[in-house]
Formats: C-alpha cells, structure tokens, sequence
C-alpha cells in the first residue's frame, strides 16, 4: 500500500462551504482538524472536527446558519465538535467521490494556516491516478501533490511520539515560519499564537526535537 498527501485548496470564495467560510474568516477561531466526515444516506453531512479559540462564537455561527441541523461541542483548549449540516452541491460531489472509491482517508485532515486541507490518502498509484484525473476536471477545488510513498503499518506513528501540547506548539512554530531558512517567526511569535510564555515554547520545541531525531537515527 502506498500514501499520496496533497494539499487541498478550494477555488471561488475560499471555501468548500459557507460554514467553512465564516468560521475561517472569524479571528477568534481556528480550525485544526477534521477526524469524521461522511455523506449520510439523507444527503446530509456528519462531521467530527477539531478547533480551538471561541466556542460562543462558534455556537452562535452555526445558530444563525439556516444550513446546520444540529450540533454540539465538548473540551476546552482545544475542543471538538460533531455537526449535521446540508451540503452545497460540490461538498456532495467530493464526499460522493470519496465514497465511491477505494481510496482510504489517513485522517485526521489538517487545516493548514491558509485554511487549506492537508489530507493523506492511503491506496495505489492506479488510484491515485484516477483520483487526480477526476480533481483535474472539477471547476472548484485545486490539489497540489506535497508527498507520495510507500505506507508502513508498523512504522511509528507521529502522534504517538510526541503529546498533544508539544503537537500545537509544532504546528505553530511551523505556521509562523520558526522552521523556515532563514528563519521568519520566533519563540515569542509561537509563544502569542498557542498562549504560553516564550520559555516554555523553547521547552516544548526541543523536547519535540530530541524525541524526533532520536526516533530516526535508531
């Protein structure tokens, strides 16, 4: 089995749907991942996502959405929400797209800080060949391939190697360009987006290296 990463951009307004779109748009929310989404047999769509930032806000988003049928949130920090929602005519066609195909989804799907979707799929190349035949024609999404390889099922997985915490303040320090060369953010830039003092970034960011390069020199 092989894995193909793409980067997942939609075309037009900047969104696949104007959920999507309101709840990018809201500084006070950030969109990390998406754990669950599938068409349901009533053509609507169930989603189990992850966030951080304003839960009110987001409640009252999807209050005053006439496309949203229920909802509901659970944690804190970082917290989750599962939602029932009417799709637009193009989310339908991609989760028809994905239900029809073998193509196996290696979630979760990550936002990136564009508000991109960064999503692992897990099949052949003649799969993958065709899931790009068929993006080529559709008019509202563009994919950039950022990856592609041989999956290894017993390899260590990323997310079991370092925590949570040490996760966001990754994504972040990555985000804001601490990684970059030459290099364009800094402790206290990662330490403002994830809010924790800039020492304690530095903490996270080397325990996150020492447990990374010591996984691959093994």
């Amino acid at each position: 089995m092989r894995y193909l990463t793409v980067l997942v951009k939609p075309n037009g307004d900047g969104a696949f749907h104007p959920l999507g779109g309101d709840l990018s748009t809201d500084p006070s929310i950030e969109r990390r991942a998406i754990h669950y989404v599938e068409l349901l047999a009533d053509d609507t769509v169930l989603l189990f996502a992850e966030a951080s930032g304003s839960q009110e806000r987001y409640k009252q988003i999807m209050e005053d959405s006439t496309r949203v049928i229920s909802y509901l949130t659970a944690g804190e920090d970082r917290w989750m929400a599962v939602s029932q929602f009417e799709p637009t005519e193009a989310v339908r066609q991609a989760l028809e797209l994905q239900r029809e195909s073998f193509l196996v989804i290696d979630t979760p799907i990550r936002f990136t800080a564009e508000d991109h979707l960064k999503v692992t799929y897990l099949g052949s190349d003649e799969m993958f060949k065709q899931l790009y035949d068929t993006v080529e024609e559709v008019e509202y999404v563009d994919i950039e391939i950022l990856e592609t390889g041989k999956y290894e099922t017993n390899g260590p997985a990323f997310s079991r190697m370092i925590t949570a915490r040490q996760e966001e303040v990754l994504e972040a320090a990555v985000d804001q360009g601490y990684y970059s060369e030459p290099r364009q953010g800094s402790l206290e830039d990662i330490a403002e987006v994830v809010g924790i003092a800039p020492g304690t970034v530095g903490e996270h960011l080397r325990k996150v290296e020492e447990r990374v390069f010591s996984e691959l020199v093994q």
